[in-house]
């Protein structure tokens, strides 16, 4: 960031003709549903035209990787959405999904050279997951939206 940019308020998010592809997972269904909910929301607020949003699920966090690889791969989107609750529970899985859905996500994106908002909630309970799922839902929609105007910008 360059100092005259310090405090300097992001300029207006324009989805308009941007292509976005959403994957989520329906484990913790209810909870995916609401970030979903919110994503598509603000994503057509942002002015991303219904046409141009693609949303697919899959059964969980470990899955969205390779749905969103394939998408990556199709070059039809500007930016891509990850979708996803892993709760805490009593043994070490919690981590695994949490930490190798993270990283994959993150591979897709470098490798592939595409932004993906990566709203995969990590919590250690439901109150959290719910207490979180709206704002992030929206969340994501804005990064999408910013991140594949930057790259435009930057192309």
């Amino acid at each position: 960031m360059q100092a005259s940019d310090k405090g300097a308020a992001p300029a207006p998010l324009n989805g308009q003709d941007l292509r976005i592809g959403i994957v989520q997972a329906r484990f913790n269904a209810d909870i995916t549903g609401r970030l979903a909910d919110a994503c598509l929301a603000e994503l057509r607020l942002l002015g991303v035209s219904e046409q141009h949003i693609r949303h697919v699920t899959v059964p969980g966090a470990l899955e969205i990787p390779i749905a969103l690889n394939a998408m990556a791969d199709s070059e039809d989107y500007d930016a891509l959405v990850a979708l996803g609750c892993i709760i805490r529970g009593e043994t070490y899985h919690f981590e695994l999904v949490a930490n190798e859905s993270g990283a994959a996500v993150t591979r897709v994106a470098l490798d592939n050279q595409i932004p993906i908002a990566n709203a995969i909630l990590t919590v250690e309970n439901e109150e959290q997951a719910w207490a979180r799922a709206e704002e992030k839902g929206r969340d994501a929609a804005r990064v999408a939206v910013e991140m594949a105007n930057l790259m435009e910008e930057l192309q």
